[in-house]
């Protein structure tokens, strides 16, 4: 098997004497989809953060294929995408221009960036808005042109935070498609959502966090026969404790 493309060992971020992230073992294989299911505070965000490298680990080390944040960050900045539950975009650029921008940023031939660019946008459904005006665009169109953006550099691994929230129904599929495909290429993929019908269709496994930790990690059909075949929102809210009927 090949090394995984993200790793940690005994991760864990503190604040101000509250361990949100603590004793995090990860490991996610080149090309796969993994899933961070966990309730809101279970540590979700904040590990994406560190692997991102937006926070700084208070305790044990992490690798994005193969590199730590330390000393690496240009050569991070080339393998590695992040796509946080609120997208920075630019208001005044269009949605095309600000993905070119994005491109561009991270040396993308102006060819291979326009013409990625565009397909992301056309298989994201936004064609005919590319070129309106980002302050426009409400919160889901603002995440698909945001996915698209980091797409378009065609990191090697990519992390999404809660990427389906805010998107209609149809949007949501195409982004389910959209994230078979870039795995069945090679991108690895670390995704948080709390919809489980998402993890249950794309993820090759998922992990539930629950105090900052993964309480349990497996493919679902594993997770469910663990816990006697029940389903997967089950499986969690067992897993979380949390009260259910």
């Amino acid at each position: 098997m090949d090394a995984p493309a993200i790793a940690t060992d005994k991760l864990g971020r503190d604040f101000s004497g509250k361990w949100a992230v603590r004793d995090l073992e990860l490991a996610v294989q080149p090309g796969e989809i993994y899933g961070f299911l966990g309730q809101n505070g279970a540590g979700k965000t904040t590990t994406l953060r560190m692997l991102a490298g937006l926070l700084k680990p208070s305790a044990g080390t992490l690798r994005i294929a193969g590199l730590t944040h330390t000393g690496n960050g240009r050569a991070l900045k080339q393998v590695l995408g992040f796509v946080p539950d609120t997208p920075p975009l630019y208001d005044y650029l269009t949605g095309r221009q600000y993905v070119a921008l994005v491109a561009s940023l991270w040396h993308v031939g102006r060819q291979e960036r326009d013409e990625r660019g565009d397909a992301l946008l056309e298989r994201l459904g936004l064609g005919e808005h590319a070129d309106e005006l980002c302050k426009g665009y409400s919160h889901g169109t603002r995440k698909k042109v945001h996915i698209a953006a980091v797409l378009a550099t065609a990191p090697r691994v990519l992390l999404l935070d809660e990427p389906s929230s805010g998107l209609d129904p149809t949007s949501v599929r195409a982004l389910k498609d959209l994230l078979l495909a870039e795995s069945a290429r090679g991108t690895t993929i670390l995704l948080s959502t709390h919809g489980l019908e998402l993890a249950e269709q794309i993820c090759h496994r998922v992990g539930i966090l629950a105090g900052g930790r993964i309480a349990t990690e497996g493919t679902v059909a594993e997770l469910r026969q663990r816990h006697g075949d029940r389903s997967l929102e089950d499986v969690f809210l067992q897993t979380t404790g949390t009260p259910h009927g």
